[in-house]
């Protein structure tokens, strides 16, 4: 499926950006202005299958996403970004886009979710429930994180929100809980960059495996999931120093 892109800059590093589950491409406007002010970039953001307006489809499964991202984005990128559930995508196209680097920022990698036992047996017999409680005690969380920030902003995610197909919630959920990353060799230079709610998308004991076999992993200190928009210049000044590597 083709998505909808959008190009802003002419710097010399050309860089894509995938966004997270219920967002689109605009909500990184704070993250790539800091990118753009350099002059030292050219980014290209996408809509997902099922946000902002891109189409909806049938299924939304990972590797369709992936498939997505792979047709819609140029090959040979200077270097690609993803957040949460557009880590999760961009780890399955890597391979075929073949950018320089890759940066993912609290990539969806292994998600603390039964997948197992009676535990998981009664988590995924009602999963819309299940679910739903998880994402209110996550957005408990970071609530106080997301009223600090500008009215743009929350602006922007409301917008992404209203446009996003709910019904792609429960299945790509289920998709990256039962089929988490594997530590293996990046099939180019990556960099992994994990907030404070990290544990919740790629716990530590994952985090060290990716280390062993080659990936970086930066801690960033003090900021929660959406590490993009609670700080967007801290965030974009390790995703600067990753791809100017």
């Amino acid at each position: 499926m083709r998505l909808t892109t959008r190009t802003t800059g002419s710097g010399p590093l050309h860089v894509g950006l995938v966004h997270g589950l219920g967002a689109d491409g605009a909500t990184w406007s704070p993250f790539a202005d800091l990118l753009l002010a350099t002059g030292r970039y050219t980014v290209t953001v996408l809509d997902l299958r099922g946000h902002g307006s891109s189409p909806r489809a049938a299924s939304y499964g990972l590797d369709e996403l992936a498939d997505d991202v792979v047709e819609s984005l140029p090959t040979g990128l200077d270097g690609v970004v993803g957040h949460s559930l557009g880590g999760s995508v961009l780890v399955r196209a890597v391979g075929r886009l073949a950018p320089a680097r890759v940066v993912y920022l609290d990539p969806g990698f292994h998600l603390s979710l039964p997948t197992s036992g009676i535990g998981g047996r009664l988590f995924w017999a009602a999963p819309t429930v299940s679910l739903g409680l998880a994402q209110l005690l996550q957005a408990r969380r970071s609530g106080k994180a997301r009223a600090a920030y500008p009215p743009e902003v929350r602006a922007s995610l409301d917008s992404a929100h209203a446009a996003f197909d709910r019904t792609m919630a429960v299945g790509v959920f289920r998709d990256v809980a039962f089929h988490p990353v594997a530590a293996s060799a990046p099939e180019v230079p990556s960099t992994v960059v994990l907030s404070d709610d990290s544990a919740a998308v790629l716990p530590d004991d994952l985090a060290d495996r990716l280390t062993t076999v080659g990936w970086e992993v930066v801690r960033l200190p003090g900021v929660h999931h959406d590490m993009q928009l609670e700080a967007p210049d801290r965030t974009a000044r390790v995703v600067d120093e990753a791809l100017s590597r």
